[in-house]
């Protein structure tokens, strides 16, 4: 059996961090507009990736059909909203809510995938949801109740989230016929262009920022984008995927952590239990919804 070169465990941990200083950084560019970010995030990591794309997968934008080129589109436009407007709700609300509330996707997109079918989710996942609900009851009533515009940053974070499933639901449809890298490369592309359209309509300045904002900037295409997320997907070569959304889950955990020691950035009470709350249900919808294997009995 082939070993992986390095620890699965570890480099889903190694990702966890790289992803988790997403929101801080997008707060040390605050003098950016959300889009601005959005637009430098997506182009940089696209102009990262054409020497890869180039090398590898030149031959994927011949075998392409129209039809894969809209769903590319769509993705990319998709992607950008999200971004847009998760960047946004982070100028308004503290990373607690935005991180907690932006990690429940993995249960929009079951819902997205249930009401497109049709069908029935199981009672644990019903429970499981359940719970996740009330989390967000929970920050949702305790920013409201602070007044100023977290509650206004916690919405925005949920419409990010929703966009994010949606994104995710029609993005599996492209990635059965095409790899990962290309797939990547031609959404932050179109990602990109989009933005750059909707900046430069609106007359968003994509200049005028002092050091401390760039650099994050550059950070925030490299570091979560490439380290944290390349990560995820090695990982998922050598263990279950349940493993891996469960890593995740601790995303908005070290989050908080970073905002804490970097931006001094203090949780709430209702911040920190309604996050307790969602994480647990999240956890507990990964374990009822996992795959469970076949056992087999062999006969003698």
């Amino acid at each position: 059996m082939r070993l992986p070169p390095f620890n699965p465990k570890l480099a889903i941990a190694i990702g966890v961090a790289a992803v988790s200083l997403t929101a801080v950084l997008v707060k040390l560019a605050d003098q950016a507009p959300a889009s601005i970010i959005a637009n430098y995030r997506l182009l940089i990591a696209a102009i990262a990736l054409i020497p890869f794309v180039l090398l590898h997968h030149r031959k994927d934008m011949k075998q392409l059909k129209p039809s894969s080129w809209a769903l590319l589109a769509a993705c990319g436009v998709l992607l950008a909203i999200h971004l847009s407007l998760f960047f946004e709700s982070l100028h308004h609300t503290s990373v607690a809510s935005a991180a907690s509330l932006v990690v429940l996707q993995p249960i929009a997109v079951l819902l997205l995938g249930l009401f497109m079918s049709r069908e029935k989710f199981s009672q644990g996942a019903a429970i499981s949801i359940t719970i996740a609900f009330i989390g967000i009851l929970i920050i949702l009533i305790g920013d409201y109740m602070m007044g100023g515009s977290n509650f206004y940053g916690d919405v925005l974070a949920l419409a990010s989230m929703v966009i994010l499933a949606v994104y995710y639901t029609l993005g599996q449809r492209v990635r059965m016929y095409l790899n990962l890298l290309s797939y990547t490369f031609f959404v932050y592309v179109f990602g990109g262009i989009i933005l750059l359209l909707f900046n430069l309509g609106f007359s968003n300045s994509f200049t005028g920022f002092d050091t401390s904002a760039w650099l994050s900037i550059i950070i925030l295409a490299l570091v979560p984008t490439f380290l944290g997320y390349s990560l995820f997907n090695w990982a998922l070569k050598w263990i279950q995927a349940q493993t891996v959304q469960t890593g995740m889950i601790f995303e908005p955990v070290v989050a908080v952590i970073l905002a804490f020691f970097i931006l001094h950035e203090h949780v709430t009470g209702t911040q920190l239990l309604g996050g307790a709350v969602i994480l647990f249900g999240l956890f507990l919808f990964i374990m009822s919804t996992a795959r469970k294997p076949k056992v087999t009995i062999s006969k003698k």
